[in-house]
């Protein structure tokens, strides 16, 4: 939308219609000033701040790429631990919660509109409560002590003698926090699934049976994906997005930060660790754009599958 409403404005100023290219440009304003404010000029400042030694105490100090070499050279714990452990959450969290939230997403599109809206709210109420479910929940499900739910249920069956350190163990971190990630995946992308689902042409449904479509299978993948592809990559952004900071989710469930043994240290922990606690301005900018280029990345990824072809 505001590619077209500048290329609408370029136009207009060149033809001489001075006046409906202001018109143009006012309507542009409101969005160009809220993308400066909230995006442009922070991202402009951390990359700014990433080439300089900050302490927060004493101005920044110009550094050029050292805080990017020393991540690459001599930070050992986000080689060996954070880049693969976020990676690797990502990886199961980021694609296994967008196929659940279009599998929920359908499956709710076949009931009918009562039960369809209280099980989506259902659905959707975890992402937005997850920081009190994480700390409330889940914890006292996987409680160190014979009073959590799992370690009870354990010693109950005979399968243990004595409780399981769940939240403490890097055996077992990473697991919960994918558990915990995938039951409060299903966020405004499931929603924006459930909308597209239910706007989709009823006609092409009846037209590609008539022409040979069989099955359920073959009609999400010829009918339903193909004509909500808009969604289907708004889904697909915001699932890459809230998957990269979720990092929150072991430092709950954990109650530190570094987590235990970093097992379940992720980026966006370890930006936490060196800006708010070592007070390493300069270099925690420097993994927040690593970060953001990573993002970056897997959104370019998700737009070339998803968005509409011209």
């Amino acid at each position: 939308m505001f590619k077209e409403k500048r290329d609408l404005f370029i136009e207009k100023f060149k033809n001489g219609n001075l006046k409906d290219a202001l018109s143009v440009l006012l309507l542009i304003l409101p969005y160009a000033i809220l993308f400066s404010l909230f995006i442009a000029i922070p991202t402009a400042l951390a990359i700014t701040l990433s080439l300089s030694y900050f302490n927060v105490i004493e101005f920044p100090e110009y550094a050029g790429l050292l805080n990017y070499i020393t991540v690459i050279t001599q930070d050992s714990v986000f080689l060996r631990y954070v880049l693969p452990n976020t990676l690797k959450y990502a990886l199961i969290v980021g694609p296994g919660g967008y196929i659940l939230s279009f599998m929920l997403a359908w499956m709710l599109a076949q009931i009918q509109k009562g039960p369809r809206t209280i099980l989506s709210l259902a659905i959707y109420a975890p992402s937005m409560v997850g920081g009190i479910f994480t700390g409330v929940v889940w914890k006292t499900l996987f409680n160190g002590n014979e009073h959590g739910y799992i370690n009870a249920l354990l010693m109950q069956w005979g399968l243990i003698d004595r409780p399981v350190q769940f939240l403490q163990s890097p055996e077992y971190l990473m697991p919960i926090m994918i558990i915990v990630a995938l039951w409060s995946s299903m966020g405004i992308g499931f929603l924006a699934m459930v909308a597209g689902i239910l706007n989709a042409n009823e006609e092409l449904y009846e037209a590609a049976y008539i022409d040979g479509i069989k099955n359920k299978f073959q009609e999400v993948m010829y009918i339903t994906i193909p004509s909500m592809k808009p969604q289907m990559l708004f889904g697909a952004v915001m699932a890459i997005v809230g998957t990269f900071n979720s990092g929150g989710i072991g430092v709950a469930l954990s109650g530190s930060n570094p987590t235990p043994q970093n097992s379940g240290q992720l980026i966006i922990n370890h930006i936490e660790d060196y800006g708010f606690q070592r007070y390493e301005m300069g270099y925690a900018a420097a993994l927040s754009v690593i970060l953001l280029l990573i993002i970056w990345g897997f959104s370019k990824i998700a737009y070339k599958l998803f968005a509409e072809k011209n």
